[in-house]
């Protein structure tokens, strides 16, 4: 088994994909926040499967693991700007 330990930076400061192509989504930094929240998902928004509950996070890198199958989609809520990692493949 390899660990994946790098991946593209992708910035959401709303909802929308983080990839269309399948991949590992490595985890998060959230950069600023105020109440912000986020749902991340497989597929894309509501035809997509979600992979998380409601979040509320904190400033600073959360892990998040987790390999889409569909592609990574987010749905932020509120005021939220973070930087996701994804490996495609």
């Amino acid at each position: 088994m390899i660990s994946q330990e790098s991946g593209t930076p992708v910035n959401r400061t709303d909802t929308g994909s983080v990839s269309l192509v399948p991949g590992t989504l490595l985890g998060f930094y959230v950069n600023s926040t105020s109440t912000g929240t986020i749902v991340i998902g497989n597929g894309s928004g509501a035809a997509g499967t979600a992979l998380s509950g409601t979040i509320t996070p904190a400033i600073g890198f959360h892990r998040f693991p987790a390999y889409c199958t569909a592609g990574c989609y987010v749905t932020i809520a509120n005021t939220l700007n973070v930087t996701l990692f994804f490996a495609a493949g």
